[in-house]
């Protein structure tokens, strides 16, 4: 089963990036590629039933597993990144973090309107980054379809903030 295994390889760093977050350090997963393509086989099966045009990723962490996921579904895959590294026309998003402020952004011929979008980030916490990257896909015309995520942090009520743009959201860990 893909939480157990999940589970066995994910580490706790207490006190990261600052005193007080537990962080959830899924980086010894890209030691076993058989583990990697059971992320994906588990991330297609249960979005079989999502309509899906365009993946996208944010920075990133959600570059690995959603250009992964967009390769195997043959979907184009789009980055969300920090502000001021996309070279071309872009829109942009502030949010809070749970340990301070960002601002992520996108070109703005990345998705059209209309298309279906899934938004995948490595881990969902309190959803302040995914709630932005939704504001943005909205302003570009985008309907988010779902949400994909390898580790949810449930205690943190992140969930909750993404109903508001789609309540299809698929975590392969809750912690």
């Amino acid at each position: 089963m893909i939480k157990n295994k999940l589970d066995a390889v994910i580490r706790d760093i207490p006190n990261f990036p600052k005193p007080g977050i537990l962080f959830k350090d899924i980086t010894p997963i890209f030691r076993d590629p058989t583990l990697c393509a059971d992320i994906v086989d588990a991330f297609v099966e249960r979005l079989k039933d999502v309509e899906i045009d365009v993946i996208v990723g944010i920075e990133s962490r959600g570059f690995l597993f959603g250009l992964m996921l967009a390769n195997r579904l043959k979907k184009p895959f789009v980055p969300i990144r920090k502000a001021g590294k996309l070279p071309y026309k872009t829109v942009q998003q502030e949010y809070q973090l749970e340990y301070g402020s960002a601002i992520i952004e996108m070109h703005t011929d990345a998705i059209l309107p209309g298309q279906r979008v899934l938004i995948h980030d490595d881990l969902l916490a309190t959803g302040g980054t995914v709630t932005a990257a939704g504001k943005l896909i909205q302003q570009l015309g985008g309907v988010i379809s779902g949400y994909c995520f390898i580790v949810n942090l449930d205690f943190l009520h992140g969930r909750e903030k993404l109903h508001q743009f789609s309540t299809n959201l698929v975590s392969l860990i809750d912690y």
